[in-house]
């Protein structure tokens, strides 16, 4: 089994919002890219999962990892999952944890939960893991509207340096197929990552591909 150079590990989050096209679309671009993945996956997400995706993943998290790298083409290993309370696995711990982690969907709950310090599942324990060790959070809400108690929980975590982008695509690429829109979303997450990516060309390189943007 390969090790993975810290640098070369992410953790990335599933919780019980919607939008589980751009996680499983952000997992694989991650493995296509090289990078070793820490798989959370709450169990609300794993309705959603079931309810947008049509999906039913393996309940064990050694089952759940042994499938995703068979259906991902992982290298052994690439993929680790952990259940919600497995807090002798590598996340829970900075002394262990990736300096990355992305929440994708990210519930109102379990921003509300980080913001407050809770901690009481391996999800919001790995964000305050990355938050204390001064790495980079990315959540990827979805709701609509936000109500104040949204608003000021996604303030707060800002103002501590996470990055909140929602799933809000843009449409100047001319997107034809709802893969097009989700692209769009998973592009500038690996951007923000840093991770390589040619699903979506950067603003102002796009000639190329057929984009015209008015003047």
């Amino acid at each position: 089994m390969a090790e993975y150079a810290r640098d070369q590990q992410i953790t990335l989050a599933l919780s019980g919002a919607s939008g589980a096209p751009y996680a499983l679309a952000l997992l694989q671009c991650l493995v296509k890219a090289g990078m070793q993945v820490h798989l959370l996956v709450s169990g609300a997400a794993r309705v959603v999962l079931a309810t947008e995706q049509g999906e039913q993943w393996p309940g064990k998290p050694e089952q759940l990892a042994a499938y995703l790298c068979e259906r991902y083409g992982a290298a052994p290993g690439q993929i680790r999952a952990y259940g919600k309370e497995e807090w002798f696995s590598p996340v829970a711990s900075g002394s262990g944890a990736p300096r990355r982690m992305v929440i994708c969907p990210c519930s109102m709950g379990t921003v509300a939960s980080i913001a407050s310090g809770a901690s009481d599942n391996l999800i919001e324990r790995a964000a305050d893991v990355v938050i204390k060790e001064k790495g980079q959070l990315i959540l990827v809400p979805r709701e609509s509207p936000l109500s104040e108690i949204h608003l000021e929980n996604l303030l707060k975590l800002a103002r501590m340096g996470v990055t909140i982008m929602p799933a809000a695509p843009g449409f100047y690429h001319q997107p034809k197929t709802i893969d097009d829109l989700v692209n769009f979303m998973v592009a500038r997450i690996l951007d923000h990552l840093g991770v390589d990516q040619d699903l979506v060309a950067r603003w102002g390189y796009g000639a190329e591909r057929g984009l015209k943007p008015e003047a």
